[in-house]
């Protein structure tokens, strides 16, 4: 990887997004994926044996993926019969791969490899986590598919507290730009961060720190949030941003929010971020 180094943090299609725009700009990139989904095809792979989850480390792995092929479409293929349906051949590949070399992360570079990526990928932890979330009545919900249908989150946190992926804090610490979000603020971004180290290491780190706000406030998760409201759960979690990307057309509530800046980000449909728009407002902060 040549150019600045760009670790972008957390998970799902988010963090899909915000990789596939850094690959138009001439950096290094670096993905610290949130590995604590436990729906759909990899709530099965998780249910039948203990492992971290690979939803989100095979988006990523798309994002990075080099000229389109057969194996980057196959990556997304789900089955649709039998036993095998709904199960993700990229997350099959990754479990084969990690069964077959013994560690996930030489699985990750192998998969990285045939795709021909041009970064790297790397959980932040390799331990297997629950999400649990702490919400504002006092209770608590357990599960990343339960807490994304709950509103009223004050915190989010790991069970059993596990420990950072060592390449993960690596890359932190060597970077010249970190980048956390676009994504679900406690299900993707923060459930990346809560791991112990991650988010202290970016709060250590002397590169800028950019959080690209979402195009709007998700169904029950953050429910009426502004873009204030965002920042300020970061700051619960110890993550202070020294940019805040975001669109006013789509999403309000910047108003006195430090390093706000405005952009024009949406991509069509308005409910995704536009990834040539979101490269061209990244690259005004790559030194």
């Amino acid at each position: 990887m040549t150019g600045p180094a760009v670790v972008a943090v957390g998970g799902g299609h988010g963090l899909a997004a915000t990789l596939g725009a850094l690959r138009r700009l001439p950096v290094g990139i670096t993905a610290v994926v949130s590995v604590a989904d436990d729906g759909g095809s990899t709530g099965r792979l998780r249910a039948d044996r203990d492992r971290v989850a690979p939803g989100d480390l095979r988006k990523c792995l798309v994002a990075l993926a080099g000229e389109p092929s057969p194996l980057s479409r196959l990556m997304e293929h789900r089955f649709e019969f039998g036993e095998m349906e709904g199960h993700s051949f990229g997350n099959l590949l990754l479990a084969a791969m990690e069964e077959s070399e013994g560690d996930l992360l030489v699985a990750l570079d192998g998969v990285a490899a045939m795709l021909g990526a041009v970064g790297r990928v790397v959980p932040a932890t390799t331990d297997v986590v629950e999400l649990v979330a702490e919400l504002d009545d006092g209770g608590e919900v357990a599960g990343q598919a339960g807490i994304v249908l709950t509103p009223g989150i004050a915190r989010v946190r790991l069970e059993p507290e596990p420990k950072a992926c060592p390449r993960a804090l690596d890359a932190i610490e060597q970077a010249d730009l970190l980048v956390l979000g676009p994504g679900s603020l406690f299900t993707s971004v923060l459930a990346a961060a809560v791991v112990p180290g991650i988010a202290e290491a970016v709060a250590e780190s002397p590169a800028q720190v950019v959080y690209v706000c979402n195009l709007a406030p998700q169904p029950r998760e953050t429910e009426g949030y502004s873009v204030a409201d965002h920042v300020a759960a970061l700051g619960r979690h110890g993550l202070f941003p020294d940019v805040v990307l975001h669109d006013p057309g789509r999403i309000g509530g910047a108003e006195g929010v430090a390093g706000a800046v405005a952009a024009d980000l949406a991509g069509p449909s308005g409910r995704a971020h536009d990834r040539g728009r979101l490269a061209e407002a990244l690259s005004r902060f790559v030194v």
